[in-house]
């Protein structure tokens, strides 16, 4: 897929998710969003290559993203 617009989740995310493995509902709870919201904005990520869906509802940061956040 081509470039990504991150919105402001979508950075707190990448931030939470460079601190270790978690999960949508976690993510949720820390960052003050919906489990739905969160889950929604994973797999967006995801389908751009930004995380890895490892099994069981775990993400992780994808080894090949190496991006920075603005």
């Amino acid at each position: 897929m081509g470039n990504i617009d991150l919105n402001d989740a979508d950075k707190k995310i990448i931030a939470a998710l460079r601190e270790g493995r978690n999960l949508p509902a976690n993510l949720a709870d820390e960052l003050g969003y919906s489990r739905q919201y969160i889950q929604n904005r994973l797999t967006r990520l995801r389908e751009h290559g930004i995380v890895d869906n490892i099994g069981r509802g775990v993400y992780e940061l994808a080894e090949e993203y190496n991006g920075t956040i603005n």
